[in-house]
């Protein structure tokens, strides 16, 4: 009697070996790109815990507001990363034209009395009390239209690259979001544009599409630029860059703060919760965009880098995901999440220590959005899919 009931309550033997047979979710699933993921996503809650627990006029006197919000956007990235996986990036592919234009509907909305605009920029959704920005979707959206045109005729066999036809194609179709945000959100503008880079060179197009693209860019830039085109908080944020000296307590107090507030941490930092230029809120939206100001006074030189070995990390396991894929598809998701993380990171911690401009992007996986942490955990889901649709060999 006794050895039947431990029988019955012992594991079933055929399905832990379903579990961890080679073919199995378990053993396909990227688990170093995951856990590097979900340790950024908690990392960050907790710095935006920091940044936010004293600061009244934004918590409502609640100073675990933030910390509770973050991390429930973080657990509906990861549900939707979770879906992402189940569904798999081959059954979402004939998904991906409603998903582009659901996107480009909801861009558009944001000149609508639903649009709001924050510190200049009109880049937001206001519906039914919560904020969305709909630009990152949008990101999604152009890395999957690309990866599904560029692809097509590769992975059909029946050509090695992708044809004239298909990258004008392509370009088409990223330069209709990339019109919407252009001009308001330069920030978005140049991730996309780098977005769209990292695909063209992925995807095996000529080189000649990358440079002209690069040249357009630079031109069109000039253009705009010389046509006085942009706002002036835009046109001080790069002559803040230019000169970090001029008008400290104007244009250039943000990054002058900035780089004081990580400076101050040193070799270890002043511990978490303990960071004085954090907790006497020195850094505007530090819980945004300059969210590793956090990490650089309280966790310091150790920790801070500890958050760009975690990064380089994912864009590792990115990077392999993207090699190991024996379909074009595949390969371009993979690369545009790379090129889009890379260079987000890039701006944003630039930013922060002043060698780049404040674009207004960010980083992520750690700065305060729900809309920002969903787009993310999407890309790692699609990361995941592609992996899993490799061969067992590779």
């Amino acid at each position: 009697m006794h050895r039947l009931t431990v029988d019955r309550l012992a594991p079933d033997r055929g399905t832990w070996r379903r579990l961890t047979a080679r073919d199995s979710v378990l053993r396909r699933v990227d688990w170093i790109l995951l856990l590097a993921a979900l340790a950024l996503s908690v990392l960050g809650i907790l710095l935006i815990w920091s940044a936010t627990r004293n600061r009244t006029e934004i918590n409502g006197g609640d100073p675990h507001f933030f910390l509770v919000r973050q991390g429930i956007n973080l657990a509906l990235g990861v549900t939707l990363a979770a879906g992402v996986m189940w569904l798999g990036h081959h059954r979402l592919r004939s998904a991906v034209p409603l998903f582009f234009a659901l996107s480009m509907g909801f861009m558009l909305l944001v000149f609508t009395p639903l649009g709001t605009e924050i510190n200049g920029q009109r880049a937001w959704l206001s519906i039914g009390g919560y904020t969305l920005q709909p630009g990152e979707f949008a990101k999604v959206a152009i890395i999957l239209g690309m990866a599904v045109i560029l692809a097509d005729q590769v992975d059909a066999g029946d050509r090695e690259f992708p044809s004239r036809r298909a990258v004008l194609q392509a370009l088409a179709l990223a330069a209709a979001p990339l019109c919407v945000v252009v001009i308001d959100d330069m920030g978005m503008a140049m991730v996309i544009s780098v977005i769209v880079l990292g695909i063209l060179l992925a995807s095996g197009a000529s080189l000649k599409w990358s440079i002209g693209l690069i040249l357009a860019g630079v031109a069109a830039a000039v253009l705009i630029w010389t046509l006085g085109v942009l706002d002036e908080y835009q046109i001080d944020r790069f002559a803040a860059f230019a000169d970090p000296s001029r008008d400290p307590a104007g244009v250039g107090y943000n990054t002058n703060q900035a780089r004081i507030t990580i400076g101050s941490g040193g070799l270890e930092g002043k511990g978490l919760f303990k960071g004085t230029q954090t907790t006497g809120q020195f850094v505007p939206e530090q819980h945004t965009d300059f969210i590793f100001t956090v990490a650089g006074e309280e966790l310091g030189f150790i920790g801070a880098g500890g958050i760009i070995v975690l990064i380089g990390v994912v864009l590792w396991r990115a990077l392999r995901i993207a090699r190991g894929s024996t379909e074009l598809y595949g390969t371009i998701i993979a690369a545009g999440i790379v090129a889009w993380f890379a260079f987000q990171c890039f701006e944003n911690i630039g930013m922060a220590l002043g060698i780049m401009p404040v674009a207004g992007v960010p980083l992520p996986f750690l700065s305060y959005g729900g809309t920002a942490m969903f787009a993310v955990w999407i890309a790692i889901g699609l990361l995941q899919s592609v992996r899993m649709k490799r061969p067992l060999s590779a």
